[in-house]
Formats: structure tokens, sequence, C-alpha cells
């Protein structure tokens, strides 16, 4: 009994040591970031890695100066990251509930078409997009940002297999009982798709939130440019403040990096739901 426990503490030894270094090599750049953003001016250029004294001038400069509002920066981010995460939740959810539980004439086919969207490139459509935003009138608005991003063949496709993997016959009970398609959704899939749901839900947030050649192109005004596009600006200001810079980027990476610690285990079990089932 002792040797088969000491087995499995050199084993977890053994696994960390083995993942020790991916770990510092991940952290590495984070870390150093965060170093430079507390480090004095006078210190950034002398190739220190380690400050000689803590300063948070650059977060209280980042947040006050009157040259750009990076808090607006950050709300509209919220706001959009928050819309199409719900919007893709939705629609993704409803375009997958047909085509894992409805019969309907051109199903397949629809769905090969659904998917072959994914094998289209954004840069390939950016510009024919640009060019509707704008000619419906919708340029430097949040309809420019939100809209576009409502839906995705991905978010379908994980969707679609994770609702293969419930019973055909409960659906096929569901109906024999009265229940209509919308409120079996509502009171059995989607209770039952929560970590699918979840795991969509975190992926479109982190995807929207880190977007910025799409609000470079369609936002012209502060009032609703996003948080990457406000650390650029924040170099454009003050192209020698380096550590200011490094600050902005610490402030956007801790919503991304808040969301997939709390959320790492939603992330791989909704990414796994259906994998064994086409």
């Amino acid at each position: 009994m002792t040797s088969l426990a000491t087995r499995k503490n050199m084993s977890k030894l053994g696994n960390l040591l083995m993942n020790l270094p991916i770990l510092i090599i991940i952290l590495a750049p984070l870390i150093y970031t965060l170093l430079i953003s507390v480090m004095p001016p006078s210190e950034i250029y002398q190739n220190r890695l380690i400050p000689s004294s803590v300063n948070f001038g650059n977060y209280v400069k980042a947040f006050t100066n009157p040259a750009y509002s990076f808090l607006t920066f950050i709300r509209n981010s919220f706001i959009v990251s928050t819309a199409v995460m719900i919007g893709q939740m939705i629609t993704c959810s409803l375009a997958a509930f047909a085509f894992a539980f409805l019969d309907f004439r051109g199903k397949k086919l629809l769905f090969i078409l659904v998917l072959a969207t994914m094998m289209v490139p954004g840069e390939a459509t950016i510009i024919a997009n640009y060019l509707t935003i704008s000619r419906w009138g919708w340029l430097d608005t949040f309809r420019a940002l939100i809209v576009p991003y409502l839906t995705s063949a991905m978010g379908i496709f994980l969707l679609r297999q994770n609702y293969l993997t419930f019973a055909r016959e409960l659906h096929e009970a569901a109906k024999i009982d009265g229940c209509s398609n919308p409120r079996f959704m509502a009171s059995v899939v989607v209770p039952l798709s929560r970590p699918a749901l979840g795991a969509l839900g975190a992926y479109v947030f982190l995807n929207t939130w880190n977007q910025y050649m799409w609000p470079l192109l369609v936002t012209n005004s502060s009032s609703y440019r996003t948080v990457q596009i406000g650390i650029s600006m924040l170099y454009d200001i003050d192209a020698e403040s380096l550590g200011l810079m490094m600050a902005g980027v610490v402030i956007v990476i801790v919503p991304s990096l808040s969301i997939f610690i709390f959320m790492q285990k939603q992330l791989i079990n909704g990414l796994m739901a259906g994998a064994v089932k086409g």
C-alpha cells in the first residue's frame, strides 16, 4: 500500500517536472510584461528584468489621461463581446437543434454549405462586409461591431455534435406527449447542453474581445472603439512610454485569463462533448 502511494506521488512529481518547462515558457512573456508595466521609466531601456522599485503610475495614467478614455474602450469591448456571445449562443443553438432533431428536405446539403463557410478566410470577405455596413449607414455604431458576428458555423457545428449525443427517442417521446419544439429545447436540450453552451460562450467572448482589424475598419471615434485599438492608441500617444502600453496590455489580459482560469473545465468538457458521435 505504501509503495503504491509512493509510486503515485513520484508519478505526480514527474508530471510536474515535465510540465514545468512548458509552464515557464508560457508564463515568461506575461511575467515580463507585468514587470515592465511597474518598472520606473528610467530603467525600462536598461535591459533590466527586475525593477528596483514598483511603480503603478502607468496604470493610473492609463485610466486618467485626458487624451483618451481607456475605460470607454473597456466598456465598449464588454458590450460588444457580451452581445455577440449571447447572440451566437441563441442563433447557433437554434440552428443546431434544427440540424440535429428536425427532418426537412436538403438538411444534409444545407449543413455541408454551413460547414463550407468555415473554409473561407475572414480576409476574403472583410471588404464586402465593410461595403455592406457602409451602404447601410452603420459605420461607427455598435451594430457594425455586433451584427456581422451574431452567428458562426463553428458554433452551429459544436452544438449540433453535442445534440446528436442525446437519445432520439427523447424527442419522439416529447412529441407524443404534446411537447412543442421550443418547449422541448428550453426545458430539455438547453439544460443538458450547458457545458457546450458554456464553452461556446467563453470562446466567442474571448475571440470578440481580441478583435482588432474589424473594429479598426468600422469605427472612427473613441466612443465606439474597442480595447485592442485602445492599446495601440496608448503607444501612439506616447511612443516613449513603453511601460504605459504594457500596463494597457496587462489590463486587457485580465478578463481573458479570468475566463480561462474559471471556465477551463467547462471549455474542455464542452469541446469534447459529441466528439465520439457524428
